[in-house]
């Protein structure tokens, strides 16, 4: 058995926000905001969390340094989303760790139990080449994933341009879908109505943790 891989936290938090009108990332959820729930979620489960920000990196600083994440700039966000996750696992491997779980910030913190089954995935895989696991609910793949270093090299020879959806598909044999119940995984948040229909749906439903 190969030594158990080490664990950072990823949370993709460089974009503009421009449908929603403000950040993403302060969005309030659970008595705190999105960035700072993901955060806490993804704490319980690695060995340290790296946010990547982009010209926002003033405004969601204050909320990674109380949860004590390590925020990372994306120098040209305007590249796109990939762009961000390249310059996240990129710091996952010069804070000598090689796997990841990879969140975002355009949606709210999943279930801890959540994490933890696909961590779980993945960990019991670790010998039997697998290079990432995924969640899927009701046929539908979301976030956060877990990946190790084989997958954080193919990301990292990519292209900019390129994105984590092609570079899955490309290896199906390297990555496994666990199907999961809990809809947070595929809840994205992009305008304010998107907003107001997530608050409502977390309210009437009581997605417990």
């Amino acid at each position: 058995m190969g030594r158990a891989p080490s664990f950072c936290g990823v949370i993709l938090s460089a974009g503009e926000s421009s449908r929603m009108g403000q950040p993403k990332a302060l969005l309030s959820w659970r008595g705190g905001t999105i960035l700072s729930g993901v955060i806490r979620l993804l704490n319980a489960f690695t060995d340290m969390v790296i946010v990547v920000a982009g010209a926002n990196v003033e405004q969601i600083r204050p909320v990674a340094d109380a949860q004590g994440a390590f925020l990372v700039v994306n120098p040209q966000p305007e590249r796109g989303q990939f762009s961000s996750l390249q310059t996240g696992v990129q710091e996952v491997l010069n804070r000598g760790r090689d796997a990841a779980i990879i969140a975002l910030v355009d949606r709210p913190p999943a279930r801890p139990e959540t994490v933890q089954h696909l961590k779980d995935e993945f960990l019991a895989r670790v010998d039997q080449n697998i290079w990432a696991t995924v969640p899927e609910y009701e046929g539908k793949r979301g976030h956060p994933f877990v990946v190790g270093r084989e997958l954080i090299g193919h990301y990292l020879d990519a292209p900019s341009s390129a994105n984590a959806r092609e570079i899955h598909h490309a290896n199906p044999d390297r990555i496994v879908y666990v199907p999961v119940a809990d809809p947070l995984v595929t809840a994205n948040i992009d305008t304010p109505e998107d907003y107001a229909r997530l608050c409502a749906d977390y309210a009437e439903k009581t997605f417990a943790r």
